[in-house]
């Protein structure tokens, strides 16, 4: 078996298909959009090649459909499991990454109009108030399930990343940044 350098996106392809059994790659693009894709953004044209990529190194085992649509089904095998356990075994040094465009534009807002600051501000604090009621929504719908409790973790520091977004964009909307930093002291 070939040796394969593998990316985060390899490790989403075989965390969901461990998570979920076999997958196709719509299953993976569907499963993907409800739950690693809040925090975890990539092409999703990759999970339609990376899982053919784990095939060949032999992590994923593939069964292709004798008739109709020939659909590829994708499963784990025990050295598909046995990389990705190893890999959420070691812990990372890497740091949080972010990718925001409004905090973009707002790095280059001065070369800009002074009035798109608070039209973004404005914007900024709607998203984050409708991904907090998504959040808190599933918050609602899979909270009390055992099942989903340890996927739950990864909710909780998405609320609260998405509460301090919110209350920095709404702090920088009414022009009292400097709030903030006194909560930060307090």
């Amino acid at each position: 078996m070939p040796a394969v350098r593998l990316s985060p996106t390899s490790y989403v392809v075989l965390g969901m298909i461990a998570l979920r059994g076999p997958s196709t790659p719509y299953d993976l693009k569907r499963a993907v959009g409800h739950s690693v894709g809040y925090f975890w953004n990539f092409p999703h044209a990759q999970l339609y090649s990376e899982p053919d990529r784990l095939t060949v190194a032999g992590l994923l085992a593939l069964s292709v459909e004798d008739t109709g649509r020939r659909r590829k089904t994708y499963s784990i095998t025990g050295a598909g499991r046995e990389a990705l356990r190893s890999w959420l075994a070691s812990p990372t040094d890497e740091h949080f990454q972010m990718r925001d465009i409004a905090e973009l534009k707002l790095f280059f807002n001065e070369v800009g109009d002074p009035a798109n600051v608070p039209n973004l501000a404005a914007e900024q604090i709607k998203q984050h108030e409708q991904r907090i009621a998504v959040y808190e929504g599933m918050v609602e719908r899979f909270g009390d399930d055992p099942a989903s409790r340890p996927r739950m973790i990864t909710l909780e520091l998405g609320l609260e990343m998405e509460h301090a977004a919110l209350r920095f964009w709404t702090a920088l909307a009414e022009g009292d940044l400097d709030r903030l930093r006194r909560a930060r002291k307090a």
